[in-house]
């Protein structure tokens, strides 16, 4: 016998976990405990602060969402009017010293007249192609060729995309693109061109909410203090070293044993492959392929700056700096830096020369958070990361050599993005039912693998929705049906529902049953 028996184990406290926590917590059927080897809860969307008081997330999350159920569970966890703020997405792409709105391939009315030339060009053509086209397009490259042609291609899609990817299109699928993508409208780009407009907001962020305080990880905190403290085991106490499949044993770092029913794993599935022991679903899980994020954060004192106004995030493609996309994180909250009476000394100015000054002096300050790829594909000199960054801060014209930096924040996340490549698809239609056929649901970002349903009100979904597959067999949408679910306002579960359990024939602890009738 283990040491502790629960019907279903949650392993990891990120989105995915917290969400499968509430809905059993909502459910209030089968016994549960969630576990996780940070003292804190959010995992993949947690928040770092520096010793100088600077906050970054990992990498450039937001909230905005396809679903009611997830809107309500943040709005418990923080429902007070001044817990956020809301902000319209100013986002820009940065193309020969000119700042171009996003999406691009919308806007190419704002570039030399060469490109937009190139880029017309191309748009013609893959218009014309597109209408005899037979056959769905093979890869993401050919994705890109067939929706952009050839310019858009060749200026922003596809150096942009290995950038971010660190893998070239040409090994990318393209059926996780659904939303994520905008296909440009050639009437409109060349209405657009000839008129010299801009194109306006398009996309399921173009509005989005952030934290006022303790950035995107505060969320996650905050939802995980309305769990039951009994129910939670974070820290080292947290950590799982073993997963006995066969006995549904799990072993944690301290020697605890935790007998389960059902197991809801949020961490890498070739993580929890390795934990298993088990040869078989390691060597296939060697097929899922993934890129690591370097987040570089850089503090700076002075006001911000005309140039950079209520810029949210701006994305570059060319190969003037390292980074892929720079987040203004101090625009989110103006409690995402310290406040202006605070003191610090300038490390250095951002050429690298010394201050004339060690002394400490106030601000104001703002901040920069810089997101870098890395694969097999794609190395990084990560020992010199941090001044490549701020040296393409300054090519790009995002600093001044001259500015005064207080603070720098460099961390490495092994597991970044989730790579949709083209063998994807191959190994999780037989990963994922093996674990299932062992009572193990392998869900969230890297859990289940699948990008297109990576974001934070996603990955919070996989775990109601995988509580709910174990408790009433209701179908997994989130998971096996991306484009479903990015395509409508998902209503149907809410927070306030009355859900009761009813002892199952087996002398199972729960099946839910709605007020409404529907399960």
């Amino acid at each position: 016998m283990a040491d502790i028996n629960v019907d279903v184990l949650i392993i990891g406290a990120g989105p995915t976990g917290l969400g499968a926590a509430k809905r059993l917590d909502h459910v209030n059927g089968p016994s549960w405990l969630i576990v996780d080897a940070n003292e804190k809860a959010g995992g993949l969307a947690s928040t770092d602060v520096t010793p100088e008081g600077f906050l970054y997330d990992v990498g450039g999350h937001v909230i905005f969402s396809h679903y009611k159920y997830f809107d309500d569970c943040l709005d418990e966890a923080l429902p007070k009017e001044d817990d956020w703020y809301h902000h319209q997405r100013i986002s820009y792409v940065r193309y020969k010293g000119q700042w171009v709105p996003y999406p691009f391939q919308n806007n190419i009315s704002m570039l030399p007249k060469e490109d937009q030339v190139k880029c017309i060009d191309g748009l013609i053509d893959a218009a014309m192609a597109a209408r005899v086209a037979t056959t769905k397009p093979k890869d993401f490259d050919e994705w890109i060729l067939r929706t952009c042609g050839e310019g858009v291609a060749d200026i922003f899609m596809r150096p942009y995309n290995y950038k971010v990817w660190a893998v070239p299109t040409t090994k990318m699928q393209c059926q996780w693109l659904g939303e994520r993508v905008a296909a440009p409208d050639v009437k409109l780009v060349t209405r657009n061109v000839i008129l010299n407009k801009v194109a306006g907001n398009w996309g399921p962020n173009a509005t989005f909410r952030f934290p006022a305080r303790d950035g995107t990880g505060g969320i996650w905190i905050a939802v995980a203090n309305t769990l039951p403290e009994e129910k939670k085991r974070f820290g080292e106490k947290g950590e799982v070293v073993k997963v006995d499949a066969q006995k549904k044993i799990v072993t944690l770092k301290d020697g605890t044993t935790v007998g389960y029913d059902k197991l809801i794993n949020t961490m890498a599935v070739d993580h929890l492959a390795e934990k298993m022991g088990d040869q078989e679903l390691i060597k296939l899980s060697k097929g899922l392929y993934y890129s690591s994020t370097h987040v570089i954060g850089v503090g700076i004192r002075g006001e911000r700056p005309e140039r950079i106004g209520d810029k949210c995030w701006l994305y570059f493609p060319e190969n003037n700096c390292p980074f892929y996309r720079a987040t203004i994180f101090s625009n989110y909250s103006p409690y995402n830096q310290p406040q202006a009476d605070v003191k610090l000394p300038t490390l250095y100015h951002a050429d690298g020369s010394k201050p004339a000054s060690s002394e400490a002096k106030e601000g104001p300050y703002w901040s920069i958070m810089l997101e870098v790829s890395q694969s097999t594909m794609k190395p990084v000199d990560e020992a010199n990361i941090l001044k490549d960054c701020i040296q393409g801060l300054i090519n790009t014209e995002m600093i001044k050599p001259e500015d005064e930096i207080v603070s720098t924040y460099h961390r490495k996340f092994d597991h970044g993005y989730p790579t949709p490549t083209l063998e994807r698809e191959g190994v999780l239609k037989e990963l994922l039912p093996k674990l299932q056929a062992m009572d193990i649901w392998s869900r969230g970002r890297f859990g289940s693998w699948r990008y297109e349903v990576g974001n934070q009100d996603h990955s919070f979904m996989l775990g109601v929705e995988a509580v709910d597959n174990i408790v009433s067999g209701a179908v997994e949408l989130t998971l096996n049906y991306p484009d479903f679910v990015n395509t409508r306002q998902n209503t149907e579960r809410r927070l306030a529902q009355k859900v009761y359990s009813v002892s199952g024939p087996s002398g199972s602890n729960g099946i839910p049953v709605r007020s409404n009738g529907h399960a």
